[in-house]
């Protein structure tokens, strides 16, 4: 796990460290090669299904569907998206769109997809393209927020009261959770945001790995700016972040948070949380949160204050 969590950090200094000679050759052969390469390396796609769940149907409860989506690329070639449909038990649940970050797929989100099930929402996810059984593509954040559109056009089918739709974005996947979220309008559209290990901007995430990542962020052309989009968010904001965080640092978190309209703003830290382990981290304390959204959902009521008041010192520490 520590390797993992510490792999982002890792790219971004290996990119710094080879930006610039690869600046140079792309500067004679042209800038697509590096565009592709750039993306390849930070966004990390990983197409295809784990050995564990290479059998159609493992993983699924009852009543879970896993289907293909035709989709266009910007080239006009027909490709597919592969959206996920797990309803919750009750019918009247809330329903939430899943939006993952980098590297893993919804296979391997799939423990966080359950907890957020056990949470009380029925659940729309989307493996964008480049990952899991979408066509397999090195993607870009136009590609990403794509087929997060088509993946809202499902939710809308799947969830006709606006009040209980809810966007979910872990990491990479906040950022265009936020970009969806912005262009919405509580109440007509959606109820709720939440974000989860969250970043202000990906080239910030670079500078956060050190003076080789400082030099990554100034040359990157990938921005995922959800600093600049945050404010626009009309809706009751759920926001969760761990302090041992190694690929988003906390800091960075917390500025968002500082941008997001205060209103409706709920921040909770997870003392020593990891970056994608709050779920089994914390069991009862993310529980809680997001069942404390889903009770403010019904009832059509504001954050109530104890959530406005969390700090890291009512949390308990970490379950091994």
């Amino acid at each position: 796990m520590a390797r993992i969590l510490a792999e982002t950090n890792f790219i971004w200094r290996r990119l710094g460290a080879s930006l610039l000679g690869l600046a140079l050759m792309s500067s004679l052969s042209g800038c697509a090669w590096w565009s592709v390469k750039e993306r390849e390396l930070a966004l990390r796609p990983s197409p295809g299904r784990p050995v564990a769940y290479a059998e159609d149907g493992v993983g699924l409860r009852a009543g879970d569907q896993r289907f293909l989506q035709p989709v266009l690329s910007e080239d006009g070639r027909s490709q597919l998206l592969a959206l996920w449909w797990l309803p919750h038990p009750d019918p009247a649940a809330p329903t939430l769109l899943y939006l993952h970050g980098t590297l893993r797929s919804l296979y391997g989100n799939l423990p966080k997809i359950e907890a957020l099930r056990d949470a009380g929402f029925a659940i729309v996810a989307v493996d964008y393209r480049g990952w899991g059984d979408s066509t397999p593509i090195i993607p870009s954040e136009a590609s990403i927020n794509a087929d997060v559109r088509m993946a809202w056009a499902e939710m809308l089918k799947r969830q006709a009261d606006p009040s209980k739709r809810v966007v979910f974005g872990h990491s990479m996947g906040g950022a265009v959770a936020v970009t969806l979220a912005s262009s919405l309008q509580q109440g007509a559209d959606y109820g709720a945001l939440v974000l989860e290990s969250t970043f202000t901007r990906l080239p910030d995430v670079a500078a956060e790995a050190g003076t080789l990542g400082k030099i990554g962020a100034a040359i990157t052309r990938l921005e995922f700016d959800s600093l600049a989009k945050i404010g626009r968010v009309d809706a009751p904001l759920l926001m969760l972040h761990g302090t041992a965080d190694t690929t988003v640092p906390v800091v960075l978190g917390r500025r968002l948070r500082d941008a997001a309209p205060k209103a409706s703003n709920c921040w909770i830290e997870f003392p020593e949380g990891s970056h994608s382990r709050l779920h089994s981290e914390f069991p009862q304390q993310y529980q809680q949160a997001l069942r404390t959204l889903i009770r403010s959902i019904q009832l059509g009521a504001p954050w109530p204050d104890e959530c406005r008041t969390v700090s890291p010192q009512t949390l308990v520490t970490p379950q091994p």
